[in-house]
């Protein structure tokens, strides 16, 4: 440990040992069985939008920050051609704990230890690069991006998934000290929705969409819309058909609580 903090591991072990902190490890698919909880998240509704938006036609998708591996377990079922780049070498939240899923799954998983603002790939290497909950760890977000644009393939897709967002450098720390495990280990962070787009943008890529707390699954889970429109239906006294999706996407464009997840579709303008 240094400066009194844990080890992200360590944050994770302390979480899973909390009896109240069990619903929050099941949804962030920290349980174990690892392979069990894979197969939940490729049969989320989470994974189920992401899905929505990936080219039909299969190829080699780069997942970054890929953590314990859910993603890539997801996408080397689906029939792509993975990398995960994770730096920990952690067998519970890293690089051991994908070598181990990818052996139990009997999937081929290419397992790279690597900083995503150094990325050790050709340029133009991979048609999809995934991000889940990663552009906000950034070190360097312009840097980041720049890397993810030079390894994607002309016209490929970044999809960057539940980032957390400000409104204001000042709400940064009501989120840092809302956050389950930041205390702990000092690690997370978030950028104004601002920050996402320009940096996106700078590194060459072109934004498709825009995906605010409220409008899509992705950023909902483990909630859903279908379970959002019913409990604001319950509050208003009306039943969810009254609620149209467009209404929660206003809704949620006007929120402005610290830490809200945004996620971000891109694409690498062809030739």
């Amino acid at each position: 440990m240094t400066n009194n903090k844990m080890t992200w591991e360590e944050s994770v072990q302390w979480l899973r040992n909390q009896p109240n902190q069990q619903e929050l490890v099941w949804a962030a698919f920290y349980d174990d069985p690892l392979l069990d909880a894979a197969k939940r998240y490729a049969k989320s509704s989470e994974w189920l939008a992401v899905r929505a938006f990936l080219p039909t036609q299969k190829g080699a998708v780069l997942d970054l920050g890929a953590g314990r591996g859910i993603a890539s377990f997801a996408f080397a079922k689906d029939g792509w051609t993975v990398t995960a780049l994770e730096p920990d070498s952690s067998d519970l939240v890293g690089a051991g704990a994908i070598r181990q899923l990818a052996t139990q799954a009997s999937l081929n998983i290419n397992i790279v230890q690597e900083w995503g603002e150094s990325l050790p790939f050709a340029d133009a290497s991979f048609k999809v690069v995934h991000c889940r909950a990663v552009l906000h760890h950034a070190h360097d977000l312009a840097k980041l991006c720049e890397e993810i644009n030079r390894v994607l393939q002309p016209g490929g897709m970044m999809i960057a998934t539940r980032e957390h967002v400000i409104s204001r450098h000042e709400d940064l720390n009501k989120f840092l000290n809302a956050h389950p495990l930041h205390h702990l280990y000092g690690g997370e962070n978030a950028y104004l929705l601002e920050g996402y787009i320009q940096a996106i943008k700078n590194a060459g890529m072109q934004i498709n969409h825009i995906l605010n707390p409220l409008a899509s699954d992705i950023n909902l889970y483990p909630s859903t819309i279908k379970a959002t429109k019913t409990r604001i239906a319950a509050r208003l006294g009306v039943t969810k058909w009254f609620i149209p999706d467009i209404a929660l996407q206003i809704y949620g464009a006007l929120s402005k609580v610290p830490g809200r997840l945004y996620t971000f579709v891109a694409r690498k303008p062809l030739l």
